[in-house]
């Protein structure tokens, strides 16, 4: 089909009837704050919150949703560019609350993070998505809004991959149960792991609920109104093109606001690219070793989330058990 009718076509079926959602089956158990079911033909919003997209992301996006059977909407602004942003402030703050407003879009799927959320969050309108709960799904920057959104409203925060992001089979089977509302449910690290082989930094089995994403974002929100609340939870870290010392730096910042050490349990993912180049520096692991070990709380590296291919999909918020010896998350659910 002719690329500029096909995007006809999308935006023509943001005017059809309103597709109900209520008596819907699903496979799974239905969560109280995630009442919002996907079926077959649900509509997802697509976004660019942050950075911007190319025409070829849009387009892996779309076949992207396309996958999942659901049919992808998205505004006039999804291309946008206004130099490192996808368009001026107002105008990604009006695609997010469009998206949340319209009731034919039952989930917003981020296409890609970058830079820029932190921008919004003192504008968003809180009490509009508290009123409309839809799932809302990305990683990367998008995390300063999953988690604030989340705190705010309790709406379902999903950390898993953006649209754009490659769909492999390990992808797919870990988004599928979250978006069917199935809990239990275990995560299992990828057997497609890099060269940086997952291993235990504190042993221990431990219960609490899910919070965090890229570190250089939670570190970025401490001291703000929109800090992430770590207490008792288990917290999940990941991070890109970072060096040794500035994993070391941002960890430093972490332990010395409380952050870490109210936590209950860590669970780091693949920090991609975040070795030295250089015999000089500490390595990834020394780092992590000496920042983290000394909590005493249960703590694994190399789980499958982050900027890698493939990706499970954290909900923030839920209940889960972080087994180290395993090497297993199991969400609980609510």
């Amino acid at each position: 089909m002719e690329r500029r009718k096909f995007y006809k076509l999308v935006f023509a079926a943001s005017s059809l009837p309103l597709l109900s959602l209520k008596n819907s089956p699903r496979l799974g158990k239905i969560l109280p704050s995630q009442k919002t079911s996907l079926t077959k033909e649900s509509k997802i919003g697509l976004i660019c919150p942050g950075s911007p997209i190319t025409q070829e992301k849009l387009d892996t996006a779309i076949e992207n949703v396309s996958i999942f059977g659901f049919n992808p909407v998205f505004t006039k602004n999804v291309l946008l560019k206004k130099g490192y942003l996808a368009g001026s402030d107002q105008e990604r703050l009006d695609d997010l609350h469009e998206m949340f407003s319209r009731p034919d879009v039952s989930a917003i799927w981020c296409i890609r993070g970058g830079y820029g959320c932190t921008r919004l969050l003192n504008q968003i309108n809180y009490k509009l998505i508290r009123q409309n709960p839809k799932p809302l799904i990305g990683y990367s920057d998008i995390t300063a809004l999953l988690n604030t959104i989340h705190q705010k409203t309790k709406n379902p925060c999903y950390h898993g991959p953006v649209a754009s992001s490659p769909m492999t089979d390990y992808t797919k089977a870990m988004l599928t149960p979250i978006l069917d509302n199935i809990f239990p449910h275990e995560i299992n690290i990828s057997p497609n792991t890099n060269e940086h082989k997952p291993y235990t930094i504190y042993p221990g089995i431990i219960n609490g609920r899910l919070a965090g994403g890229n570190l250089s974002l939670i570190a970025a929100l401490e001291g703000t109104p929109y800090a992430i609340n770590s207490k008792n939870k288990i917290v999940f870290i990941e991070d890109v093109g970072e060096k040794p010392y500035r994993i070391d730096r941002m960890l430093t910042q972490l332990l010395e606001s409380g952050f870490l050490k109210q936590a209950a349990g860590i669970i780091l993912g693949e920090f991609a690219d975040c070795e030295a180049k250089d015999d000089s520096s500490l390595t990834l692991k020394e780092v992590l070793l000496d920042r983290l070990q000394p909590l005493k709380i249960p703590t694994v590296y190399g789980y499958s989330f982050g900027h890698i291919d493939n990706q499970c999909t954290l909900p923030i918020g839920v209940l889960a058990t972080l087994n180290t010896e395993k090497q297993i998350v199991t969400l609980l659910g609510e």
